[in-house]
């Protein structure tokens, strides 16, 4: 994939100093590798994939990369998809994960501005309004289940437990993370250009990418 700048995770400032709006509640959500951290009312960029999607001999993040740099080999693997499960490939899955990430955004969970589904990954740019465990999980539950009832496959892992997820920080890094998201199915050779993609916010019309109202305008 093309090198998307500002998605390498910067150095991370003492929660006193971290300057938000009053109204923000900063949230750290703790998992198995590392601390997240994200603000409520502040854009996150946020990708999963399914589980097993990634060669098992390929754990990241690895210690000798960044996190910028592990996703960016992370998400070259994805886009390959030379091994694991490509169930989002199929239009009635990437059909019923379409509906949930629009049911999130209808319950006010959050603000969905860009989003895609990838064969074996999602890339979503969201302003959250209630914690990140609390959103994820509720999509990975509900699509999880309705996935394997159509898959044939009741009970088995579909999403992989861990995700990346960055804080977005500026309006101008919003906007390259954007345009990455849009861009990906023409970078994975999966369309010739991102309206071509029905799977993604740039090409369906009824899901325009949303970039109004964002906290650092």
């Amino acid at each position: 994939m093309g090198q998307a700048h500002g998605l390498q995770r910067p150095r991370r400032p003492p929660l006193e100093n971290l300057e938000c709006p009053a109204t923000l509640l900063i949230v750290v959500v703790k998992r198995r590798r590392l601390p997240h951290l994200a603000v409520i009312g502040q854009p996150l960029f946020v990708t999963f994939r399914l589980r097993d999607s990634l060669p098992a001999s390929r754990p990241f993040p690895a210690s000798d990369l960044t996190t910028g740099q592990a996703f960016h080999t992370m998400d070259r693997l994805l886009d390959q998809a030379r091994c694991g499960p490509t169930f989002l490939g199929k239009p009635a899955i990437a059909e019923l994960v379409l509906d949930s990430l629009l049911y999130g955004s209808q319950v006010k969970h959050y603000k969905l501005h860009s989003w895609v589904i990838m064969p074996n990954h999602l890339h979503l740019l969201v302003t959250p309004w209630v914690s990140v465990s609390k959103f994820l999980g509720s999509l990975k539950a509900a699509t999880a289940k309705r996935a394997n009832l159509l898959l044939s496959r009741t009970g088995k892992p579909f999403w992989q437990d861990e995700s990346y997820d960055h804080l977005v920080r500026s309006s101008e890094e919003f906007q390259r993370i954007q345009r990455y998201i849009e861009n990906n199915p023409v970078t994975a050779g999966l369309a010739g250009t991102p309206e071509q993609y029905v799977w993604s916010s740039v090409g369906r019309r009824e899901t325009p990418p949303q970039t109004k109202g964002l906290p650092h305008q």
